[in-house]
């Protein structure tokens, strides 16, 4: 779900800035508010709602991108502040470690497993978008900048993906580790593969474009929300809620 949350995010971002020709910092107040409107309705909820969470994943790789590609792309004619994708990289590499040190210092965890605090839920969420954000330059940074072109980028982020996956199941390395490690490249996979889809053959691309690459990781999304919401209680282990009685009756009564 997440690797079809962030191909979504790549090609929906890329419809609204390229296709739709909106600059890229337009497009990153437009996706910043549905994150924040989306955010705003899961931190209001009380219980875990799959609709609710991956609208909140999506808006976050929406406005990764958006925000991305505002920093590192050139400034010729998109208003963008033209850093480049290395240094871009790296200063996101440096907004999301001191994020996650923030967050372990208050709260002595970086544990995900449960999220039962305000303050944990915002450190999650705000890590989740600088993620985002960071794998965004990341993909672009492989993709573009190191030779390797989509298909080569996109290949050796899944055979990274892959040792994260093997190293899960068969050694001890920490699951926090592992999990922001996947977390993060999961980002750039959606980037490239993204690529993959819209981009023309003679790029290196399917050529699917923007609107039926979004329509069709976009369908696989929500077949998977629909799945868990069906099937909500059997996998987040959640139970319905026993009356409690405020008063005990006396025995005998």
């Amino acid at each position: 779900m997440k690797l079809a949350a962030t191909t979504l995010g790549e090609t929906g971002g890329d419809l609204l800035s390229m296709t739709l020709a909106l600059d890229y910092a337009l497009s990153s107040v437009v996706f910043f508010a549905l994150f924040a409107i989306s955010l705003f309705t899961q931190l209001a909820s009380k219980s875990f709602h799959p609709l609710i969470f991956w609208a909140v994943i999506v808006t976050t790789t929406l406005t990764g991108t958006a925000i991305a590609d505002l920093m590192a792309r050139g400034t010729d004619e998109d208003r963008t502040v033209g850093l480049g994708y290395p240094v871009a990289t790296a200063i996101l590499l440096a907004i999301l470690l001191a994020v996650l040190g923030i967050w372990y210092l208050t709260s002595r965890s970086l544990s995900v497993e449960r999220i039962d605090t305000l303050r944990a839920e915002t450190f999650y969420w705000v890590a989740i978008l600088v993620s985002n954000t960071l794998g965004t330059a990341l993909g672009d940074f492989l993709a573009d900048s190191s030779g390797l072109g989509f298909v080569g980028a996109n290949i050796l982020i899944t055979g990274v993906l892959v040792l994260v996956l093997i190293a899960t199941f068969f050694t001890n390395i920490p699951r926090v580790l592992l999990f922001w490690t996947a977390f993060v490249l999961t980002r750039p996979y959606g980037a490239t593969f993204g690529d993959v889809l819209t981009k023309s053959p003679d790029e290196g691309g399917i050529g699917f474009g923007t609107v039926e690459a979004s329509l069709i990781m976009g369908a696989i999304l929500v077949i998977f929300i629909v799945y868990t919401t069906w099937n909500r209680d059997k996998l987040v282990g959640t139970k319905k809620p026993r009356y409690k009685p405020k008063h005990r009756r006396r025995r005998g009564n």
